[in-house]
């Protein structure tokens, strides 16, 4: 069903729950009891009565900031007939409409008009809180609208787009880069992604509390595309292989860069990127790096090169004689020369993986207690059962993240053939990213109970990969990236803290300190020496904390004047 339809009916039969439950306060209050079923008019009349700004009616359905305006505007009407205490706000939070038909269809709910004349000094303390709430709420509601439907911040957790963002940096989103797409769970809690606390199994996402309602679902829509992604820009999009979410838009977000556009070839050779048989363009603000394997008779100083190169991931193994081997996360070609230069290095060599070895990875075998099994050496012992999110796309290629494709990303319109060969390729996108059935029966494909060796495509993917090549999950393990999933691009950095998030995969951590020089520094444009935007930030910073004292020098000097 169209999303605009799907949600006119859910705006329905809202309407029809607050009218049942109300009608009769609305006919005390002086109205047409009809007007209780009238959607956003009801609110309106509620927002008159009890003397609130009446254009808040607008914000009463709009997907995750409407639930909680409806409450708030719930509340309102409770207290204009004596329900204001504690219990009865939260049972109008809770069960809404509920409590609030059990007021409606009782005998003693009356109107009560507040006069601030003959209030309690008590009554009054208890309205001057009531005054601070609301404040609190209508910020709340304000940074969610601004959240929800314009740009949302977002942290960079891992190093797979060193040296062009960094770990610690975070961004905000603008989410009208490719057109705006509508949210897909519209009763959810604010600023939260998918879950909430973890409450079940450590680390197991799959059992805790959902930040969203999940029956209350919309299809995927997106307005105002005025343009497509373009190869070379830097995306956020949620992860297409989510097994905890069934909304895509709740899926964890991933941040990397568009290398190929529905329609291209992508290839890698020798941990090389081609598109389209050409070697990628590099921009300004890209830094070419590769994992480098160096062995040394001594251990080296690494925080003192941290000192000099910024914070190279490296994974720190002692060996026989005095010897130790470095295996670095990604070192650009200046760097990697700098430390073959170094005294204790014996060698330092490119880690490239051959062509024909494929990159499959298996689940760690467990204990009852899900605990990781070891041999007697320590060394994890492995199960048979393959780690398809780990394991490179399509899974029955004999490919690696340095010896990749050709691989041509799906184009809408596209007719594919589907075989043996080719399911693994195109299994997720038919069952999926365009939801149909898919059965393989005996070699025979059957889609949507048809058996066919054919299919179309019906939207463009993408393939998206991190500028540090050899640390990166990315699209040559997890596969195309779907149009649906697509965020927006990152607009600037407001902040970058070093060492705000521990790399797992690092035997040194990166020192803690503030990273001044890269905040609010624009991250799409592709330069090497962006401009800093610290000034607009001191303007919106200073308007939004001074904004109240400017209005009260602006009254004052009219009173003066009067």
């Amino acid at each position: 069903m169209n999303y605009f339809l799907t949600y006119t009916v859910y705006v329905l039969i809202i309407s029809v729950l607050m009218g049942l439950s109300t009608w009769k306060l609305f006919k005390k209050l002086g109205y047409n009891p009809l007007f209780a079923f009238v959607p956003f008019y009801n609110y309106f009349i509620i927002l008159k009565e009890t003397k609130h700004p009446k254009w808040w009616a607008l914000l009463s359905y709009l997907p995750i900031v409407g639930p909680i305006m409806m409450s708030v505007f719930h509340i309102y009407l409770m207290k204009k007939f004596g329900k204001g205490l504690v219990q009865h706000q939260l049972l109008t939070v809770f069960l809404p409409f509920i409590y609030m038909a059990t007021v409606n269809y009782s005998k003693d709910a009356e109107v009560e008009d507040e006069n601030d004349l003959y209030l309690t000094d008590e009554e009054k303390i208890e309205k001057k809180k009531d005054t601070f709430m609301g404040s609190i709420t209508f910020a709340v509601v304000f940074a969610t609208i601004i959240h929800v439907f314009f740009t949302q911040p977002f942290g960079i957790p891992t190093g797979s787009m060193e040296r062009t963002l960094l770990v610690g940096d975070f961004l905000f989103v603008n989410k009208w880069s490719y057109g705006y797409r509508m949210p897909m769970r519209p009763v959810a809690i604010p600023f939260l992604q998918g879950t909430t606390l973890d409450t079940g199994e450590k680390g197991n996402p799959k059992d805790d509390m959902k930040s969203y309602v999940d029956a209350v679902k919309l299809p995927y829509q997106r307005i105002f595309q005025f343009s497509k992604p373009q190869r070379n820009d830097i995306v956020v999009f949620n992860y297409p292989r989510d097994s905890v979410h069934t909304s895509l838009d709740r899926a964890d977000p991933y941040v990397k860069r568009l290398v190929a556009v529905a329609g291209d070839t992508f290839e890698m050779r020798n941990g090389r990127l081609f598109v389209n048989g050409k070697p990628e363009t590099v921009l300004g603000d890209q830094e070419v790096q590769h994992r480098y394997l160096v062995t040394t008779g001594s251990q080296l100083d690494i925080p003192s090169l941290y000192n000099v190169y910024g914070f190279l991931p490296v994974q720190e193994k002692e060996l026989d004689g005095g010897k130790y081997l470095y295996a670095f996360q990604g070192l650009t070609d200046k760097v990697a020369a700098d430390i073959k230069k170094l005294p204790q290095v014996i060698e330092a060599k490119e880690d490239i993986i051959e062509a024909g070895v494929s990159d499959i990875a298996y689940f760690p075998k467990k204990d009852n207690q899900g605990r990781i099994l070891g041999d007697e050496l320590g060394n994890v012992l492995f199960s048979s059962k393959i780690d398809t999110t780990n394991t490179i796309f399509p899974i029955n290629k004999k490919w690696n993240q340095d010896q990749y494709g050709p691989l041509k990303i799906p184009k809408k319109g596209d007719v594919v053939t589907i075989n043996a060969e080719t399911l693994p390729e195109y299994q997720w996108i038919i069952k999926n990213y365009e939801y149909n059935t898919l059965e393989n029966k005996n070699g025979k494909i059957f889609i949507n109970g048809q058996e066919t060796n054919q299919y179309t495509i019906q939207q463009d993917y993408y393939m998206m990969v991190g500028d540090n090549r050899d640390a990166s999950l990315d699209a040559r393990f997890f596969g195309f990236v779907p149009e649906e999933n697509i965020v927006g691009k990152p607009m600037f950095t407001w902040m970058s803290i070093q060492g705000a998030f521990a790399d797992s995969g690092s035997s040194y951590q990166a020192p803690w300190k503030v990273r001044w020089e890269r905040m609010f520094k624009a991250t799409n444009t592709g330069e090497a020496n962006k401009t800093s935007y610290w000034w607009i930030a001191a303007i919106i910073l200073g308007l939004f904390f001074g904004w109240e004292s400017i209005m009260k020098l602006v009254n004052k000097k009219k009173k003066e004047d009067e």
